[in-house]
């Protein structure tokens, strides 16, 4: 059973910045892709970034320019930072990983909450 921790939510302005964090338990990231969700309240979870097990990266047209997803293999980890946040970018924040090889499974962190307010 993989574990994923998120690090890094709080509050911000608009225009602001925060660096989100997911770290796993095992060395999964090497094999599979891995993924930041958002889930804002009453509303569905939607995919905001993603990044292979090859390093290609991809985003959602809200955030695309933004925020920037990257892999550190070394700390088992993926960070997400991101930039000229917005009101609408307010919700908790999730990392996935949907493994099909190596540990499969469909593991979920407990979520960081995230609020862009003046």
């Amino acid at each position: 059973q993989v574990r994923l921790t998120e690090y890094g939510g709080g509050l911000v302005q608009p225009g602001g910045s925060l660096r989100l964090s997911c770290v796993a338990s095992s060395v999964i990231f090497r094999f599979t892709t891995v993924n930041w969700y958002r889930q804002a309240p009453g509303k569905e979870r939607e995919l905001v970034a993603s990044i292979s097990n090859t390093s290609t990266a991809d985003y959602a047209e809200s955030v695309r320019g933004r925020f920037t997803i990257s892999k550190d293999i070394r700390r088992n980890a993926v960070a997400l930072q991101m930039d000229s946040l917005k009101p609408e970018d307010t919700a908790v924040y999730y990392c996935n990983v949907n493994s099909r090889v190596y540990e499969p499974g469909d593991y979920w962190g407990q979520g960081t909450q995230v609020t862009v307010s003046s």
